[in-house]
């Protein structure tokens, strides 16, 4: 699973990218309130982007991931319902409604249970390296 989430995270930051890019390039033929939105998607979408990467890390190192595992899930759908919903609202004028608060719920559950799990994983839960 370490492996689905570094690469997710790296498509989604590569992505990330180029939506902050298109947004700071687009120019005349976006509104200053939908710049406003883009780049804040992009810029919350590549926090989370990299906190995927941190959450393939953390299931590298210990041997008790179930919790990383749920997070990583979480992150993920924060930036599908938090950037997304910014990224549609920008495109199309339609507010999805309460996606956006869900999706930075989402987000706030991923830190809690990183921070959870990193805080209370007992050490003898270490992978051990090969020789």
């Amino acid at each position: 699973m370490n492996r689905v989430f570094f690469a997710l995270g790296s498509i989604m930051a590569g992505l990330a990218v180029g939506a902050g890019a298109y947004g700071a390039h687009a120019g005349a033929t976006l509104g200053a309130e939908q710049a406003v939105w883009i780049e804040k998607a992009a810029r919350y979408q590549m926090y989370h982007s990299l906190a995927l990467i941190c959450v393939s890390f953390a299931i590298a190192h210990w041997q008790e991931t179930r919790l990383f595992q749920v997070s990583g899930w979480f992150f993920l759908g924060g930036m599908l319902f938090f950037s997304g919903s910014l990224y549609v609202m920008a495109f199309t004028g339609i507010n999805l409604g309460l996606t956006i608060p869900a999706g930075g719920i989402a987000f706030i559950i991923g830190w809690g249970l990183m921070a959870f799990t990193g805080l209370f994983i007992t050490q003898d839960t270490h992978k051990k390296s090969s020789p």
